[in-house]
């Protein structure tokens, strides 16, 4: 425990297309029900945020869908 409250965290998307061979594969995406959300253990408190080390963060309940193929658009 590192005795921190739990936050909110936003996630803003600067440059998002859709191109027309995409639009049955995201059709399929919209149409799944989403598994619930996992959640980040921070293992041990750090003094600094450059102290922190990968194994110091571990992600809990990550259960991700399968992944859906896509051609890529040039």
């Amino acid at each position: 425990m590192v005795g921190l409250e739990r936050g909110e965290f936003v996630h803003t998307m600067g440059d998002m297309h859709v191109y027309l061979n995409h639009i049955e594969m995201l059709e399929k995406q919209l149409k799944r029900t989403p598994n619930p959300f996992p959640y980040l253990d921070i293992t041990r408190k750090v003094d600094k945020i450059e102290d922190f080390k990968f194994d110091d963060f571990k992600l809990i309940g990550y259960n991700p869908q399968s992944k859906i193929k896509m051609k890529m658009a040039v």
